[in-house]
């Protein structure tokens, strides 16, 4: 079996993430979709590169991501870089065909997604967007479930990303949190509720938006002493309208105090109806209107699914379908697929098409938020 090689471009926490998939996949996956081994470490500091090589057990550590995307010897590639620094890294490895697994969003911006957009059609690769709330069980029953018309006609939703980190005047200024690098929260969070509901439900037909900065300054990173004007939105209120008529709310903050990583959804149609809270990833919560209400109330009420840790085959029941599922879990499950698709030679779900897709609906978002009005979706 050939073994795939694989450089990562990035290693700070999401970067740590996917090198943690690779080291973890075996446990979870029999067998695994392909052999592959992570040889390259990119990061911007050779001191950082250096680390990463030595956790992962990698051949070379460098600075350059050119080193990795026109290495005729990698096989896969992996952006983790801030978002403004994806798209020239991007652009390099489909030159090179490589295959790609890109964080979320593909780009900072919507010209720079479209600069890919024209590029894929000379790319051979296969590729795909790190949306991984998309790969939890409760997630793809979710999917299921509409899917089958248990619901009926969607009819209303509501969507949340809630994080409290920002509401402290004095958190500093990190990348996340720059338009320059391609922040804000429509970009950080917004983009996984958005793709969960475009994915569910959608797609989207108009959306109108309200953000939100909390303070106009905060301290910078590296001295605290030192105030840097903030650019990018701590929060987004939005109203949406899907093509299918159903309405819905789509909130993502960084000043929900009291909150931590809490991702929200709930769908009612016509026949029943969805919750699903990210930290309980471990159950899908169904409402069947259909069910008789009588005598007493009959078997009418919420069924609480235990979606747990149950995956289909080739996914193994490591380390138990019953035990508590965490949010690392489905980054290993959505690197999973991916290299199922590259062993396999097809295309992978959700590609970069997707990822173009969600740049355009975000665009959408912050225009509306600019100017006040619903904006058209574009499909």
């Amino acid at each position: 079996m050939k073994t795939y090689r694989v450089g990562i471009v990035g290693f700070g926490f999401i970067g740590k993430v996917h090198a943690y998939g690779y080291a973890a996949l075996p446990f979870y996956c029999d067998p695994v979709p392909l052999a592959a081994r992570i040889t390259h470490v990119v990061a911007s500091r050779k001191e950082n590169a250096e680390k990463g090589r030595q956790l992962v057990g990698a051949d070379v550590a460098a600075t350059d991501y050119r080193e990795v995307t026109e290495n005729p010897a990698i096989d896969i590639v992996h952006i983790c870089t801030p978002n403004h620094l994806h798209k020239d890294a991007i652009l390099s490895a489909m030159r090179g065909q490589k295959h790609i697994y890109c964080d979320k969003p593909l780009t900072g911006s919507l010209a720079e997604a479209e600069e890919i957009q024209a590029a894929l059609r000379h790319y051979r690769g296969v590729a795909q967007m790190t949306l991984q709330n998309r790969f939890f069980p409760a997630t793809i029953r979710a999917k299921e479930l509409v899917a089958s018309g248990a619901l009926g006609k969607p009819l209303q939703f509501r969507a949340c990303y809630l994080h409290g980190g920002s509401a402290d005047p004095e958190a500093p200024l990190k990348w996340k949190l720059s338009a320059a690098a391609g922040g804000g929260v429509v970009a950080d969070l917004a983009s996984h509720v958005l793709d969960l509901v475009d994915w569910l439900l959608g797609p989207f037909h108009r959306v109108c938006a309200l953000t939100h900065i909390a303070y106009p300054d905060r301290p910078a990173p590296d001295d605290p002493a030192r105030r840097l004007k903030v650019d990018a939105e701590d929060c987004v209120v939005l109203l949406a309208e899907l093509e299918s008529g159903a309405v819905g709310t789509i909130e993502a903050t960084k000043i929900a105090t009291g909150t931590e990583d809490e991702i929200r959804l709930e769908i009612h149609g016509s026949r029943g109806a969805l919750r699903f809270n990210g930290m309980d990833p471990h159950h899908l919560e169904f409402h069947d209107a259909m069910a008789a209400d009588r005598p007493h109330g009959g078997m009418r009420g919420w069924t609480r699914i235990d979606a747990g840790h149950r995956y289909s085959a080739p996914a193994t029941s490591f380390p138990s379908p019953k035990a508590a599922i965490g949010w690392i879990r489905s980054h290993v499950a959505c690197l999973a697929n991916f290299l199922e698709a590259v062993a396999q030679g097809r295309p992978a779900t959700p590609g970069l098409e997707q990822g173009i897709a969600l740049e355009r609906l975000m665009d959408c978002v912050l225009r509306s938020a600019a100017s006040g009005c619903w904006i058209d979706v574009p499909r």
